[in-house]
Formats: structure tokens, C-alpha cells, sequence
């Protein structure tokens, strides 16, 4: 039996879509900053609550800080507050499945903020801390996704990744690649493994117990992208690079002219799954997110 397709969350996308995401597969939502990617995700997030009966969570790798204010927009939105998780606390194998858990529902993962996380950008000394940093958060990423998966989220929103010329470059896109192959699309008992360690048979049977079905898990990873016009995305390649590749679904949020005014417009690229029309979608942005004006 096929799982149910996911809401976004955002009133005609789903119609646009075939029925919603495809839980299991990456969609991509690519865009320039303030065009509305945050709202797009924590529309999605907070669809959770209403079809699963959990909102979604953020795994957030910017490393300029939350310059896409994911906690105002939440309480502005939906009167929800994020309850952000410590990066700096590794998480408590002892009592990981104890009563009262909490995961919480953001995680911005790394500490130092400020320069961009690619490796020509930095000196060799740089990129070693990075990558020592990146090794340090591992436990913490590992322990904030699985934790909310075994309390029942099935929404996880990345954002955070900045635009690189060669991705194999950027600390972010290391870090994603480990975190949607080896964390979100494995299977929970090997995820468990890999959190546990040598704690793990002490565990098991807990482990069995919080176990989750990993193909009703949806990726949405929110990435910025250099262009801010839709047909300048338009324009790019989708074999440009893995993500975009790899992904089920990609979403274009751009800037369009209409007459002498400049709007927001979406564009759906990418769908497997589902027949995709070619009609560039106008939105506008208020303060409960995305909303869809007639085609143009």
C-alpha cells in the first residue's frame, strides 16, 4: 500500500502536485534570500501537526546565524514556538528513551558563525577546525533527528545551505549528504548503531520498541540560490549539481516582471510521480505565509 502523500501545507500547491510531497524521496525548494523559502518550510512543518499529529523540525547548518528568523516567523504564523535544541549538549545515551523526552523542534547545529564553509574560502588550518567541529556535532545531529523520529515526527526541514561553485567543497553539503543517507533513509535500527555505539545492546530492545517506518520520513531542504529572477533558475541545468539531480521534486521560488512591477512566482521543475504543468504560479507572502494568486 503506497503511503499517503504529504500536505505542504500551502492552500493549491498540493493540487499542483499531484496530492502533495512524496514522503520517502528529497524535494528541493531553491531560491534567493527573502523570497520566501522559511515560510514555505514551516508551512510544511506545521502541516505535520494536522496529518501526522506532529509538526515537522529544522535542522538548521547556516553559519551566518538564524538570519532566516525561523522563530519569529513560526510565532508569527502559527503562534507556534520553537523550542530549540543545544547544540553544545551531546545527548544522554543513559536516559535517551526515558520518560518526558524532548528532542526539540530546532537545531542549529554549528557554533562559530560569520564566514562561509567552503573550502577555498578558508586556510587549511580553518578547514581542519571545521571539519573537527563537523565530526564533534555528529552525535548531536545523529541524536536530535532520531530522537524526534522515534517520537513520531515525519517532517524534516533543512535549511541553511549557502550556493558553492563545487559542493563537494562546502562543510554544509558534507554534512547534509551524511545526514539524509545515513540518518533520515536508513534503517532505525542501524541509525540507533551508529548513535549508541557501544551502548547500543543495552538499548536494543528500546530501540526496537521506538522503531519507525524510514520511508514515511519527507526531506524538504531549503537552498539558497545566487539568482533572485524565476527565469534565470529556470534557465539552469537540473543535472547541475547532485542535489538537484537526486531530488523527487524541485520547487523555484524567483521574481517575475509583470508589466513595471517585479512579483514572486513559483515554478515546479521537477515531480516524479506526477504530471507537472509548465504555468508559472504568482504568490504573495503575509503574515501566515505563502498564498497563490492566479496564473499568469
Amino acid at each position: 500500500m503506497a503511503t499517503a502523500r504529504q500536505s505542504t501545507g500551502i492552500p493549491g500547491l498540493d493540487e499542483r502536485l499531484g496530492g502533495g510531497l512524496i514522503p520517502g524521496k528529497l524535494t528541493v525548494v531553491v531560491g534567493a534570500t527573502g523570497i520566501g523559502k522559511t515560510q514555505f518550510g514551516l508551512q510544511f512543518a506545521y502541516q505535520g501537526k494536522q496529518q501526522e499529529g506532529r509538526t515537522g523540525i529544522f535542522f538548521d547548518m547556516s553559519a551566518r546565524g538564524d538570519s532566516q528568523s525561523h522563530g519569529h516567523y513560526a510565532e508569527q504564523m502559527f503562534g507556534w514556538q520553537l523550542e530549540q535544541a543545544d547544540s553544545s549538549i551531546k545527548p544522554d545515551l543513559e536516559n535517551f528513551f526515558g520518560n518526558g523526552r524532548e528532542f526539540g523542534d530546532y537545531l542549529h547545529v554549528f557554533d562559530y558563525q560569520g564566514k562561509r564553509v567552503t573550502k577555498r574560502d578558508m586556510e587549511f588550518e580553518q578547514w581542519q577546525h571545521w571539519q573537527s567541529q563537523l565530526n564533534d556535532k555528529l552525535a548531536t545531529a545523529i541524536g536530535f533527528l532520531y530522537g524526534n523520529l522515534t517520537s513520531g515526527c515525519r517532517r524534516v526541514i533543512v535549511d541553511g545551505i549557502e550556493p558553492v561553485d563545487v559542493p563537494s567543497e562546502s562543510i554544509q553539503f558534507n554534512l547534509f549528504e551524511y545526514v539524509y543517507h545515513q540518518v533520515l533513509h536508513k534503517d532505525p535500527m542501524w541509525v540507533a548503531r551508529d548513535l549508541f555505539r557501544q551502548k547500543y545492546r543495552a538499548n536494543a530492545e528500546l530501540c526496537e520498541k521506538y522503531s519507525y517506518p524510514e520511508e514515511e520520513i519527507g526531506c524538504v531542504l531549503l537552498q539558497t540560490s545566487r539568482e533572485s529572477m524565476l527565469d534565470e533558475l529556470i534557465s539552469k541545468q537540473l543535472d547541475e549539481g547532485d542535489l538537484l539531480s537526486g531530488a523527487n521534486t524541485v520547487i523555484y521560488l524567483g521574481k517575475i516582471r509583470d508589466g513595471n512591477r517585479i512579483r514572486k512566482a513559483m515554478y515546479v521543475p521537477k515531480h516524479r510521480g506526477s504530471a507537472v504543468t509548465e504555468e508559472i504560479v504568482p504568490y504573495t507572502i503575509d503574515d501566515h505565509g505563502l498564498h497563490f494568486d492566479k496564473p499568469v
